[in-house]
């Protein structure tokens, strides 16, 4: 494994190395569990489907699950990906693969086959762990890719295209392994694939040190969280706001998990209810659905929250307002991207700010930058609006496999964000816009320019352009205006089941607009902002 350290100079007397170089010191997120099981090893750690797994239960678990995926050749460095919903074999997994000094590449549950084979192939993959649920668009895409798949949650006399082992059974017949492995703190711990502007998705590399200091300066500065706190976790854990806000936070402090696979607002509710879930944590999707849950079952008991917690995207001041009025617990907002482990900046949770997304997290630095300069950073006076730029401890490796991009991205040091927003006297951050023509739908990015291409394969268009509208339910509602072919006629339900059958249900444009032309500027690029305008 390579790991990412500031260039040494030879000396005779290995000075040089020594200041420079990786040194001796080791840290691994594969810890976090495992010291909670030796300090909290009786308190409960996971609440999923009525029945309680404990700390100590779950690292003994985990490092059966170690044992198994060791015995299958799996060892520092390599990249093992996980297509696994919230349950206990997800956390069994994913501290499996890091106690083993590998790298978790964590895949959206939404993906499609062609998606998943494209993570497989760039990650590098040499083994998948599969829900299931999942196998259906998996063993395909692993197949294509030509990597081994191991299941769980598969029934023993289930029927499947092909025969798949079950990580279960083997890591039964495994011998556990007694501690986890020694790791450099900026080597890479995860492959996260987040959207872009163009082309696939990136795979965002996250180093060991970047993981855990996200996770202390949550604890120490943003939360109030305590162990005998209970966490909702319907957040997908696949996501770098679920695996860091409430996985790695949750189990660092001792405090329990209540697992919910799939959000559904009336079972969320009656689920918080019944675990006395004290902390929510989610997206504004889910609050909405939420308070129509509520709002439908007057009667329903209401779970004890102490305060709630959103990000994603952001949370309107009146969801906002009626969740604290219907639960009566405070809503923290914070803002962050996959890139930065990801948060950056979080409001006090006793002095939060509505409309905005808080302060700079503890060792991070945020500032505005001038959007139109691209090859230096040019800083802005407070309050004016540019570029939001960032910095500090929770920034990852880069892209892997894509230099270009990293370089891109990174500028004298700073990540650019490509959001748009402001910086207050008093260090408070606010988003006004988006500099790229990203998407976010319930707080998964969409990158237009793979819609459009999936677009651009159905028989009767001939060009196209995605943008996104504002929605209250969604924060942004794919679109789509399509050209067609001369002498097709475009049926849009027709253009919209193509695309779905491709991508992942969030990318899908869930209005089509025919039009005859698309608006161009002078360079040739279509202007999507007149489409927003004309179809708002």
């Amino acid at each position: 494994m390579t790991f990412t350290t500031a260039p040494a100079t030879t000396a005779p007397d290995g000075t040089a190395e020594l200041l420079d170089g990786p040194g001796l010191g080791t840290l691994s997120i594969a810890a976090i569990l495992a010291e909670s099981a030796r300090r909290h090893h009786d308190r409960p750690a996971l609440l999923f489907s009525g029945g309680t797994t404990t700390y100590s239960e779950l690292w003994d678990q985990t490092r059966a699950y170690a044992g198994a995926l060791r015995a299958r050749g799996i060892g520092p460095g390599d990249r093992v990906a996980l297509i696994v919903p919230n349950v206990p074999d997800f956390c069994r997994a994913y501290y499996a693969v890091l106690a083993l000094g590998a790298i978790v590449v964590p895949v959206h549950l939404l993906f499609k086959s062609e998606e998943i084979e494209y993570v497989l192939r760039d990650s590098g993959a040499l083994l998948a762990i599969v829900a299931a649920p999942q196998l259906g668009e998996a063993l395909p895409a692993a197949a294509a890719a030509g990597v081994p798949v191991v299941s769980v949650l598969l029934p023993a006399d289930a029927p499947t295209p092909v025969p798949v082992a079950r990580l279960e059974v083997e890591a039964a017949a495994a011998t556990p392994i007694e501690r986890y492995e020694s790791v450099n703190p900026l080597a890479a711990a995860t492959i996260l694939y987040t959207s872009g502007t163009t082309g696939h998705p990136k795979g965002a590399v996250g180093s060991h040190l970047a993981m855990i200091e996200q996770v202390s300066a949550e604890l120490i500065d943003c939360t109030d969280m305590a162990k005998e706190d209970v966490v909702f976790g319907g957040l997908p854990f696949f996501h770098a706001f679920g695996q860091t806000s409430v996985l790695n936070t949750v189990f660092r402090r001792g405090a329990a998990i209540v697992l919910l696979p799939k959000f559904d607002p009336a079972a969320a509710l009656t689920l918080m209810a019944a675990t006395r879930t004290t902390i929510f944590t989610a997206v504004p999707t889910m609050y909405i659905g939420l308070l129509a849950a509520a709002a439908a079952a007057p009667d329903e008991p209401r779970p004890p929250l102490r305060y709630a917690v959103s990000g994603g995207s952001a949370l309107p001041v009146a969801v906002l307002e009626r969740f604290q009025e219907m639960f009566g617990a405070p809503v923290q907002e914070g803002y962050g991207l996959t890139e930065t482990s990801p948060v950056a900046t979080v409001n006090d949770l006793d002095d939060p700010r509505a409309g905005t997304i808080g302060k700079p997290i503890w060792g991070v630095d945020v500032e505005i930058v001038k959007p139109d300069v691209d090859d230096h950073v040019e800083f802005l006076p407070r309050g004016e609006m540019g570029e939001i730029v960032i910095r500090g401890h929770n920034l990852m490796k880069g892209y892997l496999g894509n230099p270009e991009a990293t370089d891109q991205a990174m500028v004298d040091g700073w990540f650019h964000t490509g959001d748009l927003g402001s910086k207050g006297e008093d260090d408070v951050v606010t988003i006004v816009d988006r500099k790229k023509d990203m998407i976010v739908r319930n707080g998964y990015n969409v990158y237009p320019s793979e819609v459009e291409d999936c677009l651009m394969r159905h028989p009767g268009v001939m060009n196209a352009a995605v943008f996104g509208e504002p929605d209250d339910v969604h924060g942004q509602e794919v679109h789509a205006a399509v050209v067609a072919r001369p002498g097709e006629a475009i049926d849009c339900d027709d253009v919209i089941a193509f695309v779905k059958e491709h991508l992942a249900a969030y990318k899908f444009p869930r209005v089509v607009h025919v039009v005859e032309s698309l608006p161009l500027g002078a360079s040739g690029k279509v202007l999507k902002r007149e489409l927003v305008t004309l179809f708002a």
